[in-house]
């Protein structure tokens, strides 16, 4: 599938939602997606429904900001430093743990399902036994406070296609990548463009890592924020992703898109062909890049700003969501000899 221009990217469903939905995990090869947001709560839904209705699995204490399927379990990830397990079948609670000391930001997880990351503002990242629920290992490798002595965060984290790796990235710009057996790290990269400080206006730091993917062959490693910032009160920094050879620790290319914005999530797609990025400002953007990140092919809007996306490439659709909606769009021409291109 070639890359799309703006005008083929067309919203074919949209779900209103009382809350921001800040994650997002659907079961290959369905429909069924699983989201979590701000009103502390994780449901399911069938998207294909003609009249989609959201079902409640249960409650984190604070706001969702990460879920993950593992095989047959669902991990979600929230503001109150706790992982909790889900059947996926039934819906039920399947064990709860205090997995960090601050806010969870990111929960992902192996291919196989037998490994479940998490990152959180403890500036930690933990690698848990997927049907045990037991800790495998503690990745410790970024720094507590920024540069300039205030607090940082550990925004993102991801895994490589080939199950071997997990890469986390934190608010100055920072990236560690780690062997997942052995939990030592194997590479650091560091992205200072992600991150801005302002030293007049009000003395703060802001932007940081948000979104991390490996290419499908795992050499590649996509970072996503937000470009530099002029006037931090109004973000107004370009949506921003870079791209880096990680083993050799070179950029390969970097992309901006145009006006405010801040990307949030990341994926290539899985024949290669292009990297894409979705997050937004006031409204929703979607960046499209080559895969080098050397040049953008066409950026789009998203009917809200996106905080999460699945793509599936079978059928050209991304299932996103964000601010108080669910989006299902088309990507490019939805015939089977746009599917077969």
């Amino acid at each position: 599938m070639l890359a799309p221009s703006a005008e083929k990217v067309r919203v074919v469903k949209q779900i209103a939602r009382p809350e921001i939905v800040f994650a997002a995990a659907r079961r290959a090869g369905t429909s069924r997606l699983f989201f979590g947001g701000s009103d502390f709560k994780v449901h399911s839904i069938d998207l294909a429904a003609e009249k989609p209705e959201p079902a409640e699995l249960g409650a984190h204490t604070s706001y969702v900001t990460g879920l993950a399927l593992a095989g047959p379990r669902l991990v979600s990830g929230g503001y109150d430093g706790r992982l909790i397990w889900w059947d996926v079948a039934s819906g039920k609670r399947i064990r709860d743990i205090s997995a960090h000391s601050r806010w969870i930001r990111r929960v992902a997880a192996t291919p196989d399902g037998s490994v479940v990351a998490s990152v959180a503002d403890d500036m930690v990242c933990r690698l848990w036994d997927a049907e045990t629920g037991s800790l495998r290992h503690e990745l410790r490798g970024h720094a507590e406070f920024t540069p300039h002595h205030f607090t940082s965060m550990l925004f993102a984290c991801a895994v490589s296609p080939d199950g071997r790796l997990v890469a986390t990235g934190d608010k100055v710009g920072h990236v560690n990548v780690w062997d997942i057996d052995s939990g030592s790290r194997v590479a650091e990269l560091d992205a200072p463009g992600f991150y801005t400080w302002d030293p007049v206006q009000r003395r703060h730091s802001i932007g940081g890592i948000r979104a991390l993917a490996f290419s499908p062959d795992s050499s590649r490693l996509a970072i996503g924020g937000i470009g530099p910032i002029g006037n931090i009160d109004h973000l107004d920094g370009k949506p921003r992703i870079e791209v880096f050879d990680w083993r050799k620790g070179r950029r390969i290319g970097e992309a901006q898109g145009e006006g405010r914005g801040l990307i949030e999530r990341l994926e290539f797609h899985p024949g290669g062909e292009w990297l894409l990025g979705a997050g937004g400002y006031s409204d929703g953007v979607l960046l499209f890049c080559d895969v080098d990140a050397r040049h953008v092919l066409a950026q789009a809007k998203a009917p809200m700003y996106v905080h999460d996306f699945d793509l599936d490439p079978q059928t050209n659709t991304l299932f996103a969501v964000g601010h108080h909606k669910l989006a299902t769009m088309k990507i490019g021409d939805d015939t089977p000899a746009a599917r077969k291109a």
